[in-house]
C-alpha cells in the first residue's frame, strides 16, 4: 500500500518531529486507522517531500518523526493561470480540485457580466480558505508538491492585463479556430472561461485587445465546468508535460 500524502503549513527537516495539524491527525489515526510506525508522506508546498514514520497520538493531535528528503517535485513546466467565471453551488469546487490535478500554477476566480453569484467579504474569504482546502486534498492525491496560488475574486476586466506567453479565451462562437502552434515554446499561459451564459460581445472584445486569443473546443457547448478542464489538457498536451 502507497503511504498516504499529507499537507502541513509546517516547516520541514529530516530529523525533526512534529505535530500534525487536526484535520490530518484525525485522518490518519481515525479514518485511515493508522498505528505507530505506520508511513505516511509530508509535503509543505516548498516543493519536495519528506518520507515520515507515525509516533502516536489521539484523533486531534498525531506526532511523526520526519525522514528523507526527496525533491521529487512534479509541477508542470507550463505556468497556467487560470481565470475563470465564478459557479453557483459545488461547480467551482470541482473546477479548482481538477485544474490542480491537471497541473494549474494560479486560479482567478472572476466577477463578469453575467456572473451569478456575489460574494461579501466575509464570504470571499472564508470561500477563499474553502478552495484553498479543495486544491489541498487535489494536491495530496495527485502527487503534486507546490499548491497552485488561489487569488481572490477579481473583476474579469481587471484580470485581463494579466501577464503570459499565450493569452486564451475559451470561445464558442469563434469561427474555424485554429489548433495551437506547436512551433511556439511558451512557458506561460492565461486561460480565460466565461460564466454560464457566456461572455457579453463587449467582454470578448476587451480580451480580444489586450492580446487574447479566441479558441472554440469544438463544435459543441461545454459546461462552464467542462470547458476549462479541456483547455488546461490541451494546452498541457500541447506545451506542457501531459504527453
Amino acid at each position: 500500500m502507497r503511504a498516504p500524502r499529507l499537507f502541513t503549513d509546517q516547516p520541514l527537516a529530516t530529523g525533526m518531529e512534529i505535530t500534525l495539524e487536526p484535520g490530518a491527525s484525525r485522518h490518519i489515526v481515525t479514518v485511515l486507522r493508522f498505528t505507530p510506525g505506520s508511513s505516511i508522506t509530508l509535503f509543505n508546498g516548498e516543493g519536495g517531500e519528506y518520507a515520515a514514520t507515525l509516533h502516536g497520538g489521539s484523533g486531534k493531535q498525531a506526532s511523526v518523526s520526519v525522514g528523507r528528503f526527496s525533491d521529487m517535485d512534479r509541477q508542470s513546466p507550463l505556468a497556467i493561470h487560470l481565470g475563470i467565471a465564478l459557479s453557483k453551488g459545488d461547480r467551482f469546487d470541482w473546477v479548482v480540485q481538477k485544474a490542480t490535478e491537471l497541473g494549474v500554477a494560479q486560479i482567478t476566480p472572476l466577477i463578469t457580466a453575467r456572473t451569478e453569484v456575489r460574494l461579501s467579504a466575509e464570504r470571499q474569504q472564508k470561500k477563499c480558505q474553502h478552495w484553498r482546502q479543495v486544491a489541498i486534498s487535489a494536491c495530496e492525491q495527485s502527487g503534486r508538491n507546490r499548491l497552485p496560488c488561489m487569488i481572490p475574486p477579481a473583476p474579469c476586466r481587471d484580470w485581463l492585463s494579466v501577464q503570459a506567453d499565450v493569452k486564451l479565451v475559451l470561445h464558442p462562437a469563434t469561427a474555424n479556430s485554429p489548433l495551437l502552434p506547436r512551433d511556439l515554446s511558451p512557458t506561460s499561459v492565461a486561460l480565460l472561461v466565461g460564466p454560464e451564459g457566456g461572455f457579453t460581445d463587449d467582454e470578448v472584445s476587451a480580451a480580444l485587445g489586450l492580446g487574447f486569443t479566441p479558441l472554440r473546443l469544438g463544435p459543441r457547448i461545454l459546461r462552464t465546468e467542462t470547458a476549462p478542464l479541456a483547455g488546461i489538457s490541451i494546452v498541457q498536451a500541447f506545451w506542457g508535460d501531459m504527453l
